[in-house]
């Protein structure tokens, strides 16, 4: 595994995984099984790294041209690693993803469990939340 913040940009293969650094502790098995997409796996944790420095980094890397898959996965329940599944919102934001396959996933009892994108907006739209679950 490799610290994100401090990978060269050009140090990416075409499939790259990017957890939350207490991931593989946490939750071994799972971690293995994101091991078996992909070895090209970099960590990171939010709760002492800025988001935006994140999305600058992937966004740099993502410009090289040659990653076609990312896939963002963390511990569930985390108040800092959900933000790692905001981040492809806001990289579109900054360029055309059209040609990026990007999943996310939480880890739960080592299980991959896949997080769709509109889950992943509504769960920053706390009204939206609380007019479909505060009925």
């Amino acid at each position: 595994m490799k610290d994100l913040l401090k990978t060269n940009i050009y140090d990416v293969s075409e499939t790259i995984v990017i957890v939350g650094s207490c991931l593989s502790n946490i939750q071994p098995k799972g971690f293995e099984k994101l091991k078996t997409i992909s070895d090209n796996i970099y960590d990171i944790c939010l709760e002492q790294t800025h988001i935006n420095m994140v999305i600058t980094k992937i966004g740099g890397m993502i410009r090289t041209g040659k990653i076609k898959n990312i896939i963002f996965a963390s511990v569930d329940k985390s108040p800092h690693c959900v933000q790692l599944h905001y981040i492809r919102n806001e990289l579109e934001k900054m360029m055309d993803l059209k040609d990026i396959n990007i999943k996310n996933y939480v880890i739960v009892d080592n299980e991959l469990i896949e997080i769709s994108q509109d889950i992943i907006s509504i769960s920053k739209n706390l009204s939206k939340l609380k007019i479909t679950y505060n009925k």
